[in-house]
């Protein structure tokens, strides 16, 4: 039984890792990019360890198995978040499609400072979203 669950899981993992390959080609910009390989690929990877330790069963491997999903789990998000942030503030450009920019008029390029207030977030026509709706 716990063969057929590990190749589930594999077989999961795999797919999670296609998906987030296939984003990376496919996405328009580095933010839907980044988007995609962070989420993808971290549940692809996190299925593959946990199929392996199901696999073997050992206390060392599942124990190192854990160690390195919760590690994946921790940091993707925050390294994701971090080069997000540095492309923004250096002006990496957005999709042409992209209808909210929740940072413009937010951030300060002279001092770098995120001013926050309670104002809705700007479309690119320059209207916030709660009077385009």
């Amino acid at each position: 039984m716990s063969d057929i669950i590990s190749g589930v899981l594999l077989l999961a993992g795999a797919t999670f890792m296609l998906l987030a390959a296939v984003g990376v080609v496919r996405m328009p910009d580095l933010f839907t990019r980044m988007q995609t390989t962070t989420k993808s690929a971290t549940l692809g990877a996190g299925s593959m360890l946990l199929a392996a330790a199901l696999y073997f069963g050992d206390l060392g491997v599942t124990t190192r198995a854990l160690a390195v999903i919760s590690f994946l789990f921790l940091t993707a998000p925050v390294a994701a978040h971090m080069i997000g942030r540095a492309a923004y503030f250096v002006g990496v450009p957005l999709w042409k499609e992209t209808i909210v920019d929740e940072l413009r008029g937010h951030y300060d390029r002279r001092t770098h400072d995120l001013i926050s207030n309670p104002t809705m977030p700007i479309t690119r026509d320059g209207n916030t979203t709660e009077s385009s709706n």
